[in-house]
């Protein structure tokens, strides 16, 4: 125990030095130009992160529009529907859970192929990027929703059915609400992983530099992450403070985002 501890205080310190770094080098550019600028490379010190942030938010709405309603729908079949007797119900459980640790740029590739090239073609567009994004979450998604619906105790299912209640009204009435804790909080962490996620995106056309505002899912984009590493690579020593900069904002996001599934599961969570 007391070598867990320890190691758990030496991750700690590592996590807890590059923090105060950020947040040193970061604070200078902190500003609302940050925020409301387009990105410069010839000055870098009114420079900013709009198309970025843009870009983020157009991506992971759509990203959710896509693999909740996928995700969630899934996980009711599995769980509630599904014969696990029949071998392909059991392929599909199985190439969930190793889909869960396929990496990212797997799924970069995949939409390459298929989606920004033939046969759909659609280009290098944020819908691309935000298809990427949907199949990286989709199984941590079912995986988390499975996991909330099994979490419900039996007599609730079965007091539903004898009451006269159909299996759809069962779930639907009785099972989802009482798993929307769990669900919730799997979701907004999954939508934290892709909201970090740069390897698929660049893959599949989201630019390094551009100094316009994404329009709708058919315009050229690009991210923060994506963003960062195209300031990380500049040369000059006035991008060192603009790059810490966007490296604070995306962390406060996902700060936000976390803790909203934090206050979500313990707002909502039943003790049954």
């Amino acid at each position: 125990v007391g070598a867990l501890w320890a190691c758990l205080l030496l991750a700690s310190l590592f996590l807890l030095f590059v923090l105060i770094t950020i947040l040193v080098a970061g604070l200078s550019r902190f500003d609302v130009a940050l925020l409301t600028e387009a990105p410069s490379t010839i000055r870098p010190e009114t420079a900013g992160v709009r198309p970025a942030i843009v870009g983020t938010l157009l991506v992971v709405g759509v990203t959710a529009l896509i693999a909740l309603p996928l995700g969630i729908a899934a996980a009711v079949y599995l769980e509630e529907y599904a014969d696990s007797t029949r071998w392909f119900n059991r392929a599909i459980e199985l190439n969930v859970q190793n889909l869960a640790a396929v990496p990212s740029i797997i799924f970069g590739i995949l939409v390459l192929a298929f989606v920004v090239r033939a046969p759909l073609n659609i280009g290098a567009v944020a819908l691309a990027g935000s298809i990427a994004l949907a199949l990286l979450i989709l199984p941590v998604i079912i995986i988390a929703t499975r996991e909330s619906l099994r979490a419900v105790p039996g007599e609730i299912r079965n007091g539903s059915l004898a009451l006269g209640a159909t299996r759809w009204q069962t779930v639907w009435r009785q099972l989802l609400p009482a798993a929307v804790p769990g669900i919730a909080t799997g979701s907004i962490l999954a939508m934290s992983r892709a909201v970090g996620e740069a390897a698929p995106l660049i893959l599949v056309g989201a630019t390094t530099f551009i100094t316009f505002t994404p329009e709708g899912v058919f315009s050229r984009y690009t991210v923060l992450p994506v963003q960062i590493f195209n300031f990380a690579i500049q040369s000059r020593e006035s991008f060192v403070s603009l790059t810490y900069a966007s490296i604070l904002l995306l962390i406060i996001i996902l700060v936000v985002m976390n803790g909203a599934a934090i206050f979500l599961r313990n707002k909502f969570q039943r003790r049954w």
